[in-house]
């Protein structure tokens, strides 16, 4: 069944898409928010944790090392996960108490761009599940929410953060490394 939900997902998202090989503007998604003036600043010893005006955070004073893209089970460190972002991640919160099936289904999202996606809880989010990259940010009331693949689609790998194509596979560390590098 949760299979079928990320493949009606993907195939709703993919006949959304127009044919022409040649779009003239960007499809905007409804209920992206924007922020600007972000720190690009890397965080020194003893500036943990960093206090953020959105939860969870869309950018800012960050860790000096990312956080590799993946799944993760348990809250990973935001200062590392703002720097992924900073490479053009896409970082898809959910709150802990979300059902199994809306859970699996958000971590199926990964799937859609291993380089440039990384999900895990957090804590005290307001919606079920969030989409965050650089400066945008996506309140899905559903894990289900087609405009959660939409958002992938359109910002994974993107420029928002300004350092495009480093990723966050390739030289991204764990949350325990990350942690580490905190102290």
């Amino acid at each position: 069944m949760r299979c079928l939900a990320l493949a009606l997902l993907l195939l709703a998202a993919a006949c959304s898409e127009s044919s022409d090989p040649k779009p003239t503007a960007t499809p905007a998604i409804a209920g992206v928010q924007t922020f600007s003036g972000l720190s690009h600043d890397h965080m020194g010893k003893g500036e943990y944790p960093q206090n953020y005006p959105q939860s969870p955070p869309v950018g800012g004073a960050h860790s000096p090392v990312w956080l590799a893209c993946g799944v993760y089970d348990q809250a990973v460190p935001k200062e590392a996960a703002v720097h992924s972002m900073e490479h053009g991640a896409i970082w898809i919160t959910y709150q802990p108490e979300l059902g199994e099936p809306g859970k699996e289904l958000v971590k199926q999202l990964a799937a859609l761009n291993p380089e440039y996606v990384l999900v895990s809880p957090y804590s005290g989010q307001d919606p079920p599940v969030v989409a965050s990259t650089w400066g945008l940010q996506l309140k899905a009331p559903l894990a289900a929410d087609s405009r959660l693949v939409a958002f992938i689609k359109q910002y994974a790998g993107g420029n928002q953060g300004g350092e495009q194509g480093v990723g966050c596979v390739r030289g991204g560390v764990t949350p325990a490394q990350a942690l580490a590098a905190q102290n």
